[in-house]
């Protein structure tokens, strides 16, 4: 079962993405009022970028065709500008009184975090779909 095979892989491709993009949102989240970091600066946004798995497999001889899986291509700082906000008591406010803030929406993280956590439950379902059709085919097959 090949076909089988590869969509299970397919789905656990995705399910190691999805948790990345969780582990992403939540550490944005987190980090969302953080005014200074290790560099002296505010936190920038983490974003995950995705790439298909190009190990897919093909056979027009055999006619089937692999399920397509993903990867996590890379895990980038957004290079938007820091929020600015009025705080002339904050320790790290600049000599206006602006304190510079984490590009971080918590509303756009919690959609993405949302998204991430459904896609995960989605693969996961589906490994379990193709798990029963196995173990139905094998009943049959008694």
């Amino acid at each position: 079962m090949p076909t089988l095979s590869s969509a299970i892989n397919a789905s656990a491709s995705a399910l190691s993405v999805e948790r990345t993009r969780i582990e992403a949102a939540v550490s944005n989240m987190a980090n969302a009022e953080s005014t200074r970091g290790p560099d002296g600066l505010p936190y920038r946004r983490r974003d995950v970028l995705l790439a298909s798995d190009n190990r897919a497999s093909f056979d027009v001889a055999l006619g089937h065709a692999g399920a397509a899986g993903v990867r996590v291509a890379a895990v980038v700082e957004d290079r938007m500008p820091f929020r600015r906000r009025y705080e002339p008591s904050h320790p790290d406010a600049d000599v206006e009184g602006f304190v510079a803030l984490p590009n971080v929406d918590p509303q756009n993280e919690m959609v993405d975090l949302i998204g991430a956590s459904r896609a995960y439950q989605a693969n996961l379902a589906a490994i379990g779909l193709i798990r029963d059709l196995v173990t139905k085919s094998l009943e049959l097959g008694r």
